[in-house]
């Protein structure tokens, strides 16, 4: 799930997911070159994280869990990636 707000040139984005488990999940992005990121827990269970990005862009990204699983986010399209999954893709 994301929840976006722009002013200007920025979007402040929150990406989101319910964990399945209590499992850990990391967001990696384009934005960062890919780094993995722990996403932080709400009291609710769902697990999320905060990015500013620049606006005028589109970029790729998703969802890793402990065991390794790619998953992408319901909010947005997909597109192929170059390692057989999918990326979800978010344009601002």
């Amino acid at each position: 799930m994301l929840k976006i707000t722009t002013k200007g040139n920025k979007a402040w984005v929150t990406f989101s997911i319910i964990p399945e488990s209590n499992e850990r999940i990391f967001l990696s992005g384009e934005w960062n070159d890919w780094k993995e990121e722990e996403m932080k827990p709400k009291k609710n269970g769902e697990l999320y994280l905060r990015k500013v990005l620049k606006c005028g862009n589109e970029y790729q990204f998703g969802y890793k869990t402990d065991d390794s699983l790619w998953l992408c986010d319901s909010d947005t399209k997909t597109i192929n990636s170059p390692f057989g999954t999918k990326n979800s893709v978010l344009k601002i």
